[in-house]
């Protein structure tokens, strides 16, 4: 039975609940009041319909995520309850760590919300399972993906809702050594570890036009390789690239029109990026046929080369601003969380496809 990845996905929307409910994490202060006292507090007398409608929805696929985790893990019997108690438990504790947050406000009626979102959640995940849904999309899983797809499952699940993100370059994920760099200096100012930071000898160079492309490419690939790596039928693996070269253009035209506004959503589409998507189409229909570990090791290869070349370049000054204002505002932007996810998912694949490629060395020198 292969693992379900409804339990690592559980895990980050759970981090992504956390990151919502304490933003923007600063002001921290003990206000003179217990962190339970939101539990006999007189209810709220402002509150609007998006508040009732965020807080309820906002717990839906924690607790359809952890009923469905439990019942593909076999373990059904009081999977609602205990998926339920787990999304109220964690509504519990960011309400109580809300009391030190001057710009937070708990009350019952949000951990009411949370607590019936979360039921909503597990029993639409049961109801599922007693419809035969669930174990259709278990026969297709098996179809489509390796036993051990888990991982790079929720990866390719994760990618498209980090091209929401901005990126200097399209589909040029991880650009992070430059703001890296600025946040260390300034949290080591006063200190002597300040003067251990290696200087420059000369500023970040921008990116040619080919070197664009060439990242454009490799930000095509890197998807289609980790899908690839789970999948064996070649015919599949085509439906994978269609899907992912659709999502790929679809998520970044509607990140620049949310940037730049509607009437910019196809400006990104220059000759180095037309040049990138042409050329990533095609490695990636070459690699249609290559063997599982093999995509995996030109998968490390193209991240190293990737992120090499994206965090030698400087974002342009209009690129920055742009940043300013997508990281102050919110909804699909879910207060800066999208960049986290532009920033880290790379650096996820890469740990993923490491620790893929040395547990299979390893159970080859075991048979061996």
């Amino acid at each position: 039975m292969h693992k379900t990845a409804a339990w690592p996905l559980a895990l980050v929307y759970a981090a992504l609940v956390v990151y919502a409910s304490l933003y923007p994490f600063e002001g921290w202060r003990d206000q003179g009041i217990p962190f339970w006292a939101f539990l006999t507090a007189p209810l709220p007398r402002y509150w609007t319909g998006f508040d009732v409608v965020s807080n309820l929805v906002g717990y839906g696929p924690l607790g359809f995520l952890l009923t469905l985790g439990a019942l593909r893990s076999g373990r059904g019997r009081g999977a609602v309850m205990l998926a339920t108690l787990g999304a109220g438990l964690l509504s519990l504790a960011m309400e109580s760590l809300q009391t030190y947050l001057p710009a937070r406000v708990p009350s019952t009626v949000d951990f009411a919300l949370n607590l019936a979102g979360g039921w909503l959640g597990a029993v639409s995940a049961l109801l599922l399972e007693r419809m035969g849904a669930l174990a259709s999309w278990a026969r297709v899983r098996e179809r489509w993906f390796t036993p051990d797809a888990r991982g790079a499952i929720v990866l390719l699940a994760l990618w498209p809702p980090a091209l929401l993100f901005p990126a200097a370059v399209p589909l040029g994920l991880g650009q992070v050594y430059e703001r890296l760099e600025a946040s260390l200096a300034q949290a080591l100012v006063g200190t002597p570890f300040l003067d251990w930071l290696p200087v420059r000898q000369i500023e970040l160079q921008p990116l040619g036009p080919l070197a664009e492309a060439l990242c454009v490419a490799m930000g095509l690939l890197l998807p289609c390789l980790l899908g690839f790596s789970v999948i064996r039928h070649p015919m599949r693996r085509l439906g994978l690239l269609v899907f992912i070269g659709a999502a790929a253009v679809g998520v970044t035209v509607l990140s620049a029109a949310l940037s730049y506004g509607p009437a910019h959503a196809w400006g990104w589409l220059n000759l180095p990026a037309r040049t990138g998507l042409t050329v990533g189409l095609i490695v990636a229909l070459l690699a249609v046929l290559v063997p599982r570990r093999a995509c995996l090791a030109l998968l490390l290869l193209m991240l190293a080369v990737q992120l090499s070349l994206l965090n030698r370049a400087p974002p342009d000054p209009y690129f920055a601003l742009t940043l300013q204002v997508w990281e102050q505002g919110r909804f699909i932007r879910f207060h800066g969380l999208g960049q986290w996810l532009g920033w880290l998912w790379p650096y996820a694949v890469l740990a993923h496809a490491l620790v893929w490629l040395s547990r299979r060395e390893r159970e080859n020198t075991i048979r061996s």
